[in-house]
């Protein structure tokens, strides 16, 4: 070989390992992005993770609509800071009337039109429960349902699903546990909603009560969400001479029970579902002095509670909703709910870096130790497991003063 032909044949082979190295670097960097993407996850990309979510903006427990308002400006926050991980949020939020046939049909639209990666913090028992079926069978994370039916810890049959808040059935324990304490003779009434919301707590007081349930429950009544009042179920048991009321309604239901406890003259020890514990949704439109003594057990801080104005996390809350929902009444708890239940979301996106699989944001939600929400009362934290769907098992007595709830007794372990 002439060492012209040398010089060609070294050039040549040069340009061919500069070929193959330049084509190992746009390999790694394809790969690179396709993690970024997360694996072919919908809804992720590179830039963005859109989430889905039905809420009743209108219907008989559109009080809680203003939960998905404060969910959109919890992630415009963590947008405005540079998302997570590089990512920006979206949250596709659909009305969904608080009636599951419309609950199926937005939340199809979410997963099959709009390609969410998962669905956050959905609103109520029945409406969750219409979709649970078919989150499951696609294996799409039904994460943080904003609702406590005892049904978002089953692991074993709905590994897809998740809660948030503590289950109603050991809330109503922790009624039936002070009412066998400090009320052992109690003659009491149960008015619930007609669906598993309501009897999760029917079944919590038999669970506490045990062979005492038949001779202490004198009375229950039931309501429909689609009933327009419950007037004559507060009177109904008012006839049964009842001195103990449990109220397990939603907000506008727990607006009219108040009313007509108050405006018929009945006083009994009356404990609220902590659900419809607002001021701004229930105790104020119901009237402040005709809440006065409202038991309830929460696990929340009470935002108009006057000892908590220099609370640090309260503090972030307020200067929070002040920056992002300044049309919207920061005394509201299911604000306080929202803000929470969004930030313990966030935890699990940061922790899922750029593993954005559904499966690993699955993993990542019951991967929580110890996580300390800001908002939520002193000595109550998230715990969660692989066999632990319950981020909240705490839980605190509570007392209505007129212009807070005021804690008493201990903690107590809602299981």
């Amino acid at each position: 070989m002439s060492k012209r032909n040398g010089f060609v044949v070294a050039a040549a082979l040069t340009s061919f390992i500069g070929s193959l190295i330049g084509l190992a670097v746009v390999c790694s960097v394809l790969w690179a992005a396709g993690c970024r993407k997360g694996s072919g996850t919908p809804g992720i990309t590179a830039t963005e993770i859109k989430i889905g979510q039905t809420m009743p903006y209108s219907g008989p427990a559109s009080a809680y609509g203003v939960i998905g308002k404060a969910d959109q400006a919890y992630f415009q926050m963590l947008n405005d800071k540079g998302g997570i991980n590089g990512r920006k949020l979206t949250l596709v939020t659909l009305d969904d009337g608080y009636n599951p046939a419309k609950t199926v049909e937005q939340t199809r639209k979410l997963v099959e039109d709009d390609g969410v990666a998962f669905v956050f913090s959905s609103v109520g028992t029945t409406p969750n429960t219409a979709v649970q079926p078919y989150l499951n069978d696609k294996q799409i994370p039904q994460l943080f349902v904003a609702t406590g039916a005892n049904k978002w810890a089953d692991p074993v049959k709905y590994p897809w699903t998740m809660g948030w808040q503590p289950s109603y059935r050991s809330e109503a324990r922790i009624y039936g546990r002070y009412l066998m304490k400090e009320k052992p003779g109690a003659k009491v009434c149960v008015l619930f909603q007609n669906d598993d919301f309501g009897k999760d707590y029917l079944a919590g007081l038999k669970d506490e009560l045990k062979d005492q349930y038949d001779k202490m429950i004198i009375k229950t009544a039931s309501y429909e969400a689609t009933d327009p009042t419950v007037d004559s179920q507060v009177v109904t048991l008012q006839a049964a001479e009842c001195d103990t009321l449990i109220t397990v309604a939603t907000p506008k239901f727990a607006v009219g029970v108040i009313r007509k406890v108050f405006d018929i003259g009945w006083k009994p020890l009356h404990i609220m579902t902590n659900v419809s514990t607002s001021q701004t949704k229930v105790l104020k439109p119901a009237g402040l002095e005709k809440s006065i003594g409202l038991i309830t057990a929460g696990y929340l801080k009470d935002p108009n509670d006057p000892k908590l104005a220099d609370d640090p996390g309260m503090k972030d809350y307020r200067a929070f909703m002040k920056q992002y929902l300044p049309d919207v009444d920061p005394n509201d708890n299911n604000t306080v709910f929202a803000y929470g239940s969004s930030m313990t979301l966030a935890k699990v996106l940061t922790q899922c870096g750029d593993d954005l699989s559904r499966a690993n944001i699955m993993k990542q939600a019951t991967s929580l130790t110890k996580f300390v929400v800001p908002v939520a009362l002193p000595g109550i934290e998230v715990n969660t497991g692989a066999a632990d769907f319950r981020p909240f098992s705490q839980l605190q007595l509570a007392r209505f003063n007129g212009t807070n709830f005021e804690a008493f007794g201990e903690v107590q372990v809602a299981d």
